[in-house]
C-alpha cells in the first residue's frame, strides 16, 4: 500500500513495504526519485534494517549460533503497520514476528516518521528493544535520486558538493564488496566535489567515513538541488548499478558498514554496530530537502 503526504512544495509517497519512498515531486511535477527499473535496479529508495551491506556467507553468528540473513536485512521486504498519519507526516511501524525471528533473535519495534517541512523531508528512525538482552543492529537509508533532473543536462554534468576543504576516507573493499584493512585517498576535485561518471562504480559502491554531515547533488548546469543531511550517521554510501549507465545516483547515510572479507561476524563483536540495552530507545534520522 502507497500513502501520501504533501505541502504546498513537495508530494511523497511512501510504500508500506519496508517503508520505501516511491515518489518526491515538487509543485511542478518534477520527480525527484528513481523510478526503478527491473532490468537495471528495481528499488526506488529502501531503509536498511537490521544490517546494512552484505554478510561474510549471508550469515552471522550471535552465542554461538549462525543465523542467516541476506543483503539489507529484512526490512526492505517487510510489511509495516500504520501508526498514524496526517497531511504532512506518516508513522510506519514493524514489529519483531516469527518470520524476523528466524533471522534475527531479538524482540524489537521499529518506527520510521516523514514529516514534511518546508522543502524538507525528514526520516526519521525509532528503535525499541523489547529483549531481555542487548540487540545489535545498522540502519540507514538508499535512496536513488534522478540524474539528470534538470532539462538539457547529462550524468557528467553532476557533482556530489561535500564542502570546502572537504577530506572524507573511503573504506577499502574487496571485489566482492566486503570490508577490508586500510582506507584509501577519495579525490575530489577542489578538494570538494566528486564529479559524476558511470565508471565511478565499476567496482559497486564507493563507501566512506569522515564525511561532512551533509552533501549536496547538483549540477552547474542546472537550477535544481538536492542536499542530503546525515547529522548522526557516520557513513555514506554512493552508488548505482555497476557496468550500466543508469540516470540515477544512490546516496545513502548509514549507521554502520557491511562484513568484513572473510569473516562471519559475531554481531555482538562486529565494531560499529549499534548496542542497544534491554528496554533502550535509539534515534536517529536524515532528511533531503529539495532546492529549485
Amino acid at each position: 500500500m502507497n500513502y501520501e503526504i504533501s505541502n504546498s512544495i513537495l508530494a511523497v509517497k511512501i510504500s508500506s513495504r519496508g517503508g520505501e519512498l516511491r515518489s518526491m515531486c515538487d509543485s511542478d511535477g518534477q520527480e525527484y526519485i528513481w523510478q526503478g527499473d527491473k532490468e537495471i535496479w528495481e528499488d526506488r529508495a529502501p531503509n536498511l534494517f537490521p544490517y546494512i551491506g552484505r554478510m561474510t556467507e549471508k550469515s552471522y553468528q550471535f552465542q554461538g549460533k549462525r543465523y542467516h540473513m541476506d543483503i539489507h536485512g529484512f526490512l526492505p521486504t517487510s510489511e509495516m503497520e500504520l501508526v498514524s498519519k496526517t497531511k504532512e507526516s506518516l508513522t510506519l511501524k514493524l514489529d519483531a514476528s516469527e518470520e524476523t525471528l528466524i533471522q534475527y533473535p531479538f524482540l524489537f519495534s521499529l518506527e520510521i516518521t516523514w514529516t514534511l517541512v518546508g522543502e524538507r523531508l525528514e526520516i526519521a528512525y525509532q528503535v525499541k528493544n523489547k529483549d531481555e538482552k542487548t540487540m545489535y543492529f545498522g540502519i540507514g537509508g538508499h535512496p536513488g535520486f534522478i540524474v539528470p533532473v534538470d532539462q538539457g543536462a547529462e550524468f557528467e554534468d553532476y557533482r556530489i558538493d561535500f564542502g570546502v576543504n572537504a577530506s572524507p576516507k573511503r573504506v577499502k573493499m574487496s571485489e566482492d564488496c566486503f570490508v577490508l584493512e586500510g582506507d584509501e585517498f577519495l579525490e575530489l576535485t577542489e578538494k570538494r566535489y566528486l564529479n559524476l561518471r558511470h565508471d565511478l562504480f565499476d567496482h559497486d559502491a564507493i563507501i566512506l567515513k569522515k564525511v561532512p554531515r551533509e552533501v549536496k547533488l547538483n549540477s552547474e548546469k542546472g537550477d535544481r538541488e538536492i542536499v542530503i543531511s546525515f547529522p548522526d550517521m557516520d557513513y555514506l554510501g554512493i552508488w548505482h548499478r555497476p557496468l550500466k549507465t543508469p540516470n540515477y545516483v544512490c546516496i545513502e547515510p548509514w549507521s554502520s558498514l557491511p562484513s568484513r572479507k572473510d569473516i562471519v561476524e559475531d554481531i555482538a563483536q562486529q565494531p560499529g554496530l549499534i548496542a542497544l540495552e534491554s528496554g533502550g530507545v535509539y534515534r536517529n534520522s536524515w532528511s533531503i530537502l529539495i532546492r529549485q
